[in-house]
């Protein structure tokens, strides 16, 4: 995730997804490897929200296409 975001610091993304997790929308899976290993993955909660992301994101894209000059 940290290659997706770059302009977000390790500790800062490490805090939003606890964030995620403590409110049930991701569940973390640690695996105890050299280099330490996370996981995350949505739970059915967090995929609830998946249409939802979706209409924001057609939304913003629409919002940027008006705005450029043309």
């Amino acid at each position: 995730m940290q290659k997706l975001i770059p302009a977000a610091s390790p500790k800062m993304l490490t805090l939003r997804l606890r964030e995620l997790e403590q409110l049930g929308l991701l569940t973390r899976t640690f695996h105890n490897e050299m280099p330490p290993r996370v996981e995350y993955e949505l739970t059915p909660q967090g995929r609830s929200l998946r249409p939802i992301i979706a209409s924001i994101e057609k939304w913003g894209r629409s919002l940027r296409a008006a705005r450029r000059p043309g």
